[in-house]
């Protein structure tokens, strides 16, 4: 735990790690808060998978242009303007919910507007962590804020309950637009350091284009010369497409078919929770040798784990895999940051990270609006317990690929400039 939180030192990651904490916290809470007000304002969960689309929709359309401006201005600049914007729209909603005053077309119209500010937040605050500290600690700064961000998954649901069953649902909209003020706060006072180089890559270098569509293909040629890359993302939108979105839609309404209660569905994600937050603690230290491979196989255990609650294994099972799933997945997305933040150039890092959320999300809203229709038509079990399975199929093909699979945790030397000393690999055994 002391290796945990010593990376808290530097006082540029710290503002950041603060600013994120606030954020996420809020956006853990409106989640919820989301899918309790618009259920409780139609009472037709084809209404809530429409306002989900209405804010993902825009977040993937416009992430691409979010990852150009992040490379072209002080990231932390960007991240500043996005948290105002967002404090205006769900302090808005706060305030038409509190009155009284609010339609679903307004619901609608503020989370596609503000999906489309969270569009340009996210590749700049991905890209932005390895300003923050030296580079060796790179990984340990990224499972901090994996950590964090699994702390707050663990907490927010909880919290927003409280708040929606206990005040109202415009409260936990008026926190959540608070949590952004804290956040501008916390950024403004930032002054990150310019990498120069990465451990495994240097600086592009050269005059950049112009035009977007010339700098977005300089993304893109990032993307697609690295196959441990590309690979990767086509297997997270599968993922997403058949697991996550009928997850996040259908979850309650399997839980209570199979166990009698929507609470089960909670408490089942609070386990998840759980274990991601040990896995982010793991990540801190763990650096196995073959990071993606390791990676890949250890995230792919969330898919059994959503299989077995739709078909109604007993919780006693259930909770205990959750655990597990959650603990994989979140030390993928550790080595995964990490794998991205060494190897690639650290002026076209946004760039690649807009695409890696462009993609790995791109199949979402369409997720979101087939999963209900799907389930009235052949059941939530059904598609639940299909999608899951074709949701592991589809994670593993990333395995595919030998670069992905040879992939290799850069040496102490390559990440510190200093002599080798002689790393111990811990890993899964080479196959």
């Amino acid at each position: 735990m002391a290796a945990l939180f010593s990376v808290l030192r530097h006082r540029d990651f710290r503002l950041l790690w603060l600013a994120g904490l606030a954020s996420v916290l809020g956006d853990r809470i409106v989640t919820v808060a989301l899918a309790l007000f618009v259920i409780d304002l139609t009472g037709n969960p084809t209404d809530l998978g429409l306002v989900l689309a209405a804010h993902a929709i825009p977040l993937v359309a416009f992430m691409l242009i979010g990852g150009i401006w992040a490379d072209r201005v002080p990231r932390h600049r960007l991240m500043v303007l996005t948290d105002l914007v967002r404090f205006v729209l769900h302090g808005a909603l706060a305030a038409l919910i509190i009155t009284g005053e609010v339609a679903i077309w307004q619901v609608v119209l503020i989370e596609a507007l503000f999906g489309t500010a969270e569009a340009f937040f996210r590749p700049a605050s991905t890209a932005l962590v390895p300003q923050t500290v030296p580079e060796p600690e790179i990984q340990e700064a990224n499972a901090l804020v994996g950590m964090s961000n699994n702390v707050c998954e663990f907490v927010g649901p909880a919290l927003a309950t409280a708040l929606v069953l206990g005040v109202g649902a415009g409260e936990a909209f008026a926190v959540d637009a608070a949590t952004f003020l804290v956040s501008a706060a916390l950024l403004v006072r930032m002054s990150p350091r310019r990498r120069e180089a990465a451990a495994g890559a240097e600086l592009a270098g050269g005059e950049e284009p112009e035009s977007v569509i010339a700098q977005l293909r300089v993304g893109y040629e990032e993307v697609r010369a690295r196959a441990w890359v590309w690979g990767t993302l086509i297997a997270a939108c599968a993922l997403v497409f058949f697991g996550l979105a009928p997850w996040f839609v259908l979850g309650p309404v399997v839980a209570e078919e199979n166990y009698g209660g929507t609470d089960v569905y909670g408490i089942v994600t609070a386990a998840l929770g759980a274990g991601t937050i040990v896995g982010s603690i793991v990540g801190i230290r763990w650096r196995p040798r073959h990071p993606m491979r390791d990676g890949l196989i250890l995230g792919s255990i969330w898919c059994p784990m959503a299989v077995a609650y739709a078909l109604g294994a007993p919780l006693e099972f259930v909770l205990p895999f959750a655990v597990v799933g959650g603990f994989g997945f979140s030390l993928f997305d550790v080595w995964w940051l990490t794998a991205l933040a060494e190897r690639i150039p650290p002026d076209r890092l946004s760039r690649v990270s807009s695409y890696d959320w462009m993609i790995s999300l791109g199949l979402l809203p369409v997720g979101y609006l087939l999963a209900g229709p799907l389930a009235d038509s052949i059941g939530a079990v059904e598609v639940l317990a299909v999608g899951s399975v074709l949701a592991m199929a589809a994670w593993l093909l990333a395995l595919l690929p030998r670069e992905t699979r040879a992939l290799e945790q850069l040496p102490p030397a390559r990440r510190t400039g200093e002599a080798n000393t002689g790393e111990h690999w811990i890993g899964f055994p080479d196959v």
